[in-house]
């Protein structure tokens, strides 16, 4: 099973953000980063496990580990309703990030992923890895 741990950073909120993946693979550990500078951190958590699906043979085992609620809940739980309601959420407003949401939502069906949360800041010696490269990546 290939392990996949994500995070997001934002400098400000909205402002300059990084996301990282560290991707493993066989006991093999890739990192990929990236930034951009007028985000929200939330974008960065969503971009993250984007990037690193995109880097994924189609159609793998994948556990994906992420310290963001908001992404966990959100592809799990959340966007089966929003789908059904017209990308609303239960107070009508119109869901934030809906592009990153439905790449996400896309990607996700070709693979059968397990996705984990953990707590942020905390043992997760890997978590702990790419929530710096994270922030390094917004520092850029």
């Amino acid at each position: 099973m290939i392990k996949i741990y994500t995070d997001g950073s934002c400098i400000g909120n909205p402002g300059k953000g990084g996301w990282a993946a560290i991707i493993i693979i066989n006991d093999k550990k890739t990192h990929i980063t990236g930034s951009q500078k007028n985000t929200t951190n939330n974008q960065m958590e969503l971009l993250a496990p984007i990037k690193a699906l995109n880097k994924i043979p189609r159609g793998s085992k994948i556990q994906i580990f992420t310290d963001s609620k908001y992404v966990k809940s959100g592809i799990t739980e959340w966007i089966h309703n929003w789908k059904k309601n017209g990308w609303k959420t239960a107070n009508k407003q119109s869901v934030k990030n809906k592009e990153l949401w439905t790449e996400l939502d896309l990607l996700t069906g070709k693979f059968e992923i397990k996705w984990s949360w953990i707590k942020g800041h905390s043992t997760d010696k890997l978590n702990n890895e790419v929530d710096l490269l994270a922030r390094e990546a917004a520092n850029y």
